[in-house]
């Protein structure tokens, strides 16, 4: 197996040390801004909203141009005010990650002279990653990318496709301003609903990427804020029973735990075609148990998880993933038997 001279990585660690610092700091200035700026838009666009009431409560005495005005000046407003979230929340990430890196080289860099890392005056060598784990990495990654391509499609099907709607009810509204008033009314109202509605799929989509209160307020809110989004979508048929103490984990475990069941949920759902899923976690004090049980037309399994729809799912990575931290899972299904999938993970000695 190839080696690594200590000193080179050592050296290598420390500049990569220095530049995450820097990525850090420039992180922490721009959500300074970011959050000054949301502030700001927020205020504004609580006028903006009580200003389009007014005109709402007097639509047939304001001048025309006013409402146009209003209307586009509330759209403007709330559409900035999205994109300035969404970028507020993608530097919370990078700051959350880049504060562990930083946080990981130094716990590197401060093992450098111990007596276990020094052989040869220093030369400690240190082991590359193994086969095994190579092979590991690169399934996450597939796992990940089928993810990317997924939340793809579903943006194109789904916000991307109601924006472009909401432009051509706004080029009707605009056209019916001079010809038909009342029309023009019935119209802005069909397009305020339609914007609350796509409003709320991307709130869903963000949900999907990546809960902010996840980090707030831990898994079992998270799992029950899921499950109702499903149920706001029309998917009704999710049944989800917590027991245990509730209590926060590392926040790589709570992630870990939220992700594989948010796609075991999408497996019974699209692959396994099911109608109903029963959904269990116990929040025990050494381990976190999940389980999940449908009603779907079955998978072909085998207990190794090698079989071509255990590969094509995922599911094979998603057991990787789980027995990486210490965990155990197990999948069981065949042709109309549903699907029953089972895991844990150990918590004790954890620290949110």
């Amino acid at each position: 197996m190839a080696q690594i001279d200590w000193k080179q990585f050592s050296e290598f660690c420390r500049k990569e040390h220095e530049k995450v610092k820097n990525q850090l700091r420039e992180v922490d200035m721009l959500i300074q801004q970011t959050s000054s700026e949301v502030e700001h838009l927020v205020q504004k666009n609580a006028r903006a909203v009580a200003r389009q009431r007014q005109v709402e409560a007097q639509f047939d005495t304001v001048p025309r141009d006013d409402i146009k005005s209003t209307y586009s000046e509330l759209v403007e407003n709330q559409q900035r005010l999205f994109t300035m979230r969404g970028q507020l929340e993608k530097l919370q990430s990078d700051q959350k990650h880049l504060g562990l890196l930083v946080e990981l080289y130094e716990k590197i860099l401060g093992q450098e002279d111990t007596p276990e890392q020094m052989s040869n005056g220093g030369g400690a060598l240190i082991p590359e990653v193994s086969q095994t784990s190579q092979v590991l990495v690169v399934g996450i990654i597939e796992a990940q990318e089928r993810e990317r391509q997924r939340l793809s499609r579903q943006m194109h099907d789904g916000p991307a496709q109601s924006l472009t709607n909401l432009v051509l009810q706004a080029e009707i509204c605009e056209r019916l301003f001079d010809r038909n008033p009342d029309r023009a009314k019935v119209e802005l109202a069909e397009l305020k609903k339609n914007v609350v509605s796509t409003f709320q799929k991307v709130r869903g989509f963000i949900f999907e990427l990546r809960p902010m209160m996840l980090d707030d307020l831990g898994l079992m809110p998270t799992l029950k804020r899921y499950v109702e989004g499903l149920e706001e979508s029309g998917f009704t048929g999710v049944t989800l029973n917590l027991t245990g103490k509730e209590k926060r984990l590392a926040t790589y475990k709570e992630v870990t735990i939220f992700r594989v069941l948010q796609e075991l949920l999408h497996i019974s759902r699209e692959h396994d075609r099911a109608m109903n899923i029963k959904v269990a976690m116990d929040m025990g004090e050494e381990h976190v148990r999940v389980s999940m049980e449908d009603n779907g037309v079955g998978l072909e399994l085998d207990p190794d998880l090698k079989t071509d729809d255990a590969v094509r799912l995922g599911l094979s990575t998603l057991r990787e993933r789980i027995e990486m931290l210490g965990g155990k899972f197990a999948a069981d299904s065949g042709p109309g038997q549903g699907l029953h999938v089972t895991f844990s993970i150990p918590v004790s000695g954890d620290e949110p």
